[in-house]
């Protein structure tokens, strides 16, 4: 069994360099980042030379880093995205995770290549195709359940492919790489990193007869994603490697998501040492953490497993894209300027600069921030907060409204202090030489290193506690990335050592074995493609293919496609087009499914296939439901003058792309 079939992998993201370096810390056995330009967050950037700092700090532990280079390329870009990934390699990273199949046709580095989930990776043909291509990890939909990803696991080899799984954070609602709202009405690009998130806007939801279904609700917003019971299920489907979301996010919340996910994983490893398929992490060393991991203190939109387990009624965020934080109590009494709350539990504290929040009689939610908080009785539990905001305008708070908290002042300043030690085990031993002494450090992944030193040979005055004493000094690491598992002094007598030789001859051997782990550390090899060229699952793609390049129309054309159609970022798709394919469903969310109607008496009948419309202002989609694989259409149109604007910025960047004219067979929708 080779070390990918067995060993996991915890992936976490990073906006910045010091971010990247607290995710290592708390245990990442990999972190994603964003580098100068390319990548699917455009204001994530980083240095190449930030990059190569962060690549040589996660090579002491043996983590990776993983650079993402995930946005469709117009013509003129792809001689900048190849010199970003030599350079990008030279620095010393690990992986590049594209979406861009161009960038398979061009001169890259032998730099291993990741499947980005904006290659939207639902199918085992899918799956099996980009791993013949050579594509070494790939990070499956969303929107899989067990059984599908375990499909996958079964077609491809995992010898070859290891695949790669989001366990936590936002949720797009979209099929990644299939969401093109953001084009249409803004010419900003959720496939070139600049997604405007009209998902997460309020829409009125209205029938062809101009009836409302919904009003002012958050339809397309999806609380967020939390995995945390499923691990050992998605471990046993095939995934290996679990990824956080978040390159936009913080610090406080890669640290606590990364310890929290680490315990998990960690727990899962060691009960799973002594079955026939023992499972190891990816990296190197353990971590201890100075606080209690807990995915509820950061900001989330509550949380949902999404369609791991089957489809539920549960994954929508509809009343409001916000935190809605834990509850913490209740309103017992208004003032002029503060309000008195009664806790649930009466051993909680609230701070000074907490953010609490309720909903008020539209199920909106309402800020309100503590600007003082005073005690009126521990005891029972009650509260009197002063908020920042005047009390009059504090819409619809009155006796009896339940308060949560959503952001704990307390929780914050303890995770912008140091918060975990990551350290490498080592044994040590201590032997007598014919010239003096030798220190040996072996550390837990086998490597191995000596110094020497002069020994006088002089009997210390008490050999009990001379030995104990040698055996305590050796093991203070202090401050180098290893901790000792076990001291050895091998001395014939007990011979005294000052203390300042040892610690001479200590640091050497450290910075030995720093050494030989550098040196014994192997870049992730390149996957080759299959030859002859595996054929692409189908012969024709439409604008759902994002071709916004000649390089990747040449890919797809080597892999027997004999239709290509740009993408839609080209504006070639002026009509109505399907500007998103989800498999969240308004009205299965709504309880107006047919499936879920029939049988049902005074229903069924009633509900009908008809298109329902979502309105926000001047801004108007449409829905249409495909229910053979239940999924829903976003339907709806480029606005002229954003169509012409692009056109104007494609020109200027001397964007050619010559395509098939001949256009692939009209969906089932008709557009």
């Amino acid at each position: 069994m080779s070390l990918q079939n067995y060993q996991l992998e915890l992936l976490a993201p990073a906006r910045s360099l010091e971010i990247g370096l607290e995710a290592v810390r708390h245990g990442a056995d990999a972190v994603y980042i964003g580098g100068p330009s390319f990548g699917a967050r455009s204001s994530a950037d980083n240095s190449v030379s930030d990059i190569a700092e962060l690549a040589t700090f996660a090579h002491r532990f043996n983590s990776r880093i993983f650079v993402t280079l995930n946005t469709i390329l117009r013509d003129d870009e792809l001689e900048g995205a190849r010199k970003l990934a030599w350079q990008l390699y030279n620095a010393g990273v690990d992986a590049l995770i594209i979406q861009d199949m161009g960038l398979l046709e061009i001169d890259l580095p032998p730099i291993q290549l990741h499947a980005s989930t904006q290659t939207d990776i639902r199918t085992p043909e899918k799956a099996r195709f980009l791993q013949d291509v050579g594509l070494s990890q790939i990070v499956l939909a969303r929107e899989l359940n067990l059984r599908e990803i375990a499909a996958i696991r079964a077609a491809t080899d995992a010898e070859r492919c290891s695949l790669e799984f989001f366990v936590h954070g936002a949720l797009c609602v979209a099929y990644s790489g299939e969401c093109y709202i953001s084009a249409a009405h803004t010419g900003r690009s959720a496939n070139r990193g600049e997604c405007n998130q009209a998902c997460r806007l309020p829409y009125q939801v209205v029938d062809s007869k101009g009836r409302f279904v919904a009003h002012d609700k958050h339809v397309l917003s999806m609380k967020d994603n939390n995995q945390s019971q499923n691990l050992a299920a998605l471990v046993d489907a095939g995934v290996r490697s679990f990824k956080i979301e978040g390159r936009y996010k913080d610090m406080g919340y890669v640290k606590n998501i990364t310890a929290h996910y680490r315990k998990l994983l960690d727990v899962l490893i060691e009960e799973r040492q002594s079955s026939d398929q023992p499972l190891a992490r990816s990296s190197s060393g353990t971590t201890s953490f100075s606080f209690t991991p807990d995915p509820d203190q950061n900001f989330n939109r509550e949380f949902t497993d999404y369609f791991v387990n089957g489809r539920s009624d549960t994954i929508g965020a509809f009343d409001s894209p916000k935190n809605p934080g834990q509850p913490i109590g209740y309103v017992t009494q208004v003032g002029p300027n503060w309000v008195e709350l009664q806790l649930d539990d009466k051993s909680v504290s609230l701070h000074n600069g907490d953010g609490l929040c309720y909903y008020d009689l539209q199920k909106e939610l309402v800020g309100l921030a503590v600007n003082r908080s005073e005690v009126q009785s521990a005891a029972k539990g009650k509260w009197r907060i002063f908020p920042k905001d005047a009390v009059a305008g504090l819409k619809d708070l009155r006796k009896g409204t339940q308060v949560n908290r959503n952001r704990d002042v307390e929780w914050t300043r303890t995770l912008e202090k140091k918060s975990s030690d990551r350290r490498i085990g080592v044994w040590l031993a201590l032997d007598e030489t014919e010239r003096g002494m030798a220190l040996t450090l072996t550390d837990e992944d086998g490597h191995s290193a000596k110094a020497h030193g002069t020994l006088q040979r002089q009997l210390s005055k008490d050999s009990d506690a001379s030995l104990e004493s040698l055996r305590e000094q050796l093991g203070r690491l202090g401050n180098t990335i290893f901790q000792a598992l076990d001291v050895a002094v091998n001395f014939s007598q007990p011979w005294f050592v000052p203390a300042s030789a040892l610690n001479a001859l200590r640091r050497e051997a450290v910075e030995s074995l720093e050494s030989a782990r550098a040196k014994a550390f192997t870049r992730l090899p390149r996957a080759l493609p299959v030859e002859p060229p595996a054929p692409f699952p189908e012969d024709s793609l439409s604008y759902l293919g994002n071709v916004f390049n000649e390089a990747a129309h040449r890919f797809y054309a080597k892999h027997g496609v004999q239709v290509i159609a740009p993408a839609y970022e080209a504006m070639k798709e002026l009509g109505e087009v399907s500007l998103m394919i989800t498999k969240h469903c308004v009205r299965f969310s709504l309880s107006l499914c047919p499936k879920q109607a029939k049988g049902v008496t005074g229903v069924q009948g009633q509900v009908k296939a008809e298109p329902l419309q979502l309105i926000n202002g001047k801004e108007k989609l449409t829905l249409r439901f495909d229910c053979k694989p239940c999924e829903m259409h976003v339907v709806g149109r480029a606005k002229t003058a954003i169509a012409r604007q692009t056109k104007e910025q494609l020109a200027q960047a001397e964007q050619s792309m010559v395509f098939y004219k001949q256009r692939p067979s009209d969906s089932a929708f008709g557009h």
